[in-house]
């Protein structure tokens, strides 16, 4: 598993690539499945942040097929 600055950086990327390639994506986050629980404590499990990226990732993937990126003539 990644560590989790890896994981807090790889989720700070991919948000990035999301605000400037797929700016209407955003709308969609609200629809991911909860892969960080509300919690008591502010830690955030190694697991969950994992799920999350993976998440994300899998959104943008799915989303990129389906939408070229924007000036881009691929």
């Amino acid at each position: 598993m990644k560590t989790m600055a890896t994981l807090n950086s790889d989720i700070m990327a991919i948000t990035l690539q999301m605000e400037l390639q797929y700016p209407e994506l955003l709308q969609y986050m609200g629809e991911m499945p909860v892969t960080i629980p509300n919690q008591e404590s502010p830690e955030i499990n190694g697991a969950a942040l994992n799920d999350y990226y993976h998440s994300l990732a899998l959104l943008v993937n799915k989303y990129a097929d389906s939408h070229p990126v924007k000036g881009h003539t691929g």
